[in-house]
């Protein structure tokens, strides 16, 4: 899958963040890593000009987590954060780990799996069984599967 002709993508990519500002993050990277077959939003986590641009747009709010804030894009399709859900979840580690995939910068799929262990919703249950299927060496990382 070309993920630069994905609509969500096509969105993202129109803002012309500097990759080396931003990371994809919730389920995005699965879609990026054949993990999943679609998905209905991008969370993404920005930083210097990157969370600049996009306070451009459109002003930031709190984060429903209560770390950092957020600014909801094209009606919720890009969620964009400077703080991920925990602050395990750093910023710069976030980017510094990411991987390009067709130009877009994604999460480890480390990362994803212990945002998804933490977050431990019905759609995260699915999406673990989905990464122990091919990389259950992951998941000695957060302690064992759900």
């Amino acid at each position: 899958m070309n993920l630069r002709r994905h609509p969500l993508f096509r969105l993202l990519l129109r803002l012309d963040l500097p990759t080396t500002d931003y990371v994809v993050f919730g389920s995005g990277p699965l879609l990026a890593y054949g993990l999943r077959d679609g998905i209905g939003d991008l969370d993404i986590v920005a930083r210097n000009r990157a969370w600049n641009i996009c306070c451009t747009v459109q002003p930031p709010r709190p984060a429903p987590s209560g770390l950092g804030q957020m600014i909801r894009l094209h009606q919720g399709a890009l969620e964009v954060v400077n703080q991920w859900l925990s602050p395990e979840f750093e910023t710069d580690r976030l980017i510094a780990d990411s991987r390009l995939v067709d130009g877009i910068p994604f999460a480890s799929l480390r990362d994803v799996v212990a945002s998804k262990w933490l977050t431990n919703r019905p759609k995260d249950h699915v999406d673990l069984a989905r990464i122990a299927a091919t990389h259950s060496s992951l998941f000695s990382l957060v302690g064992g599967s759900r």
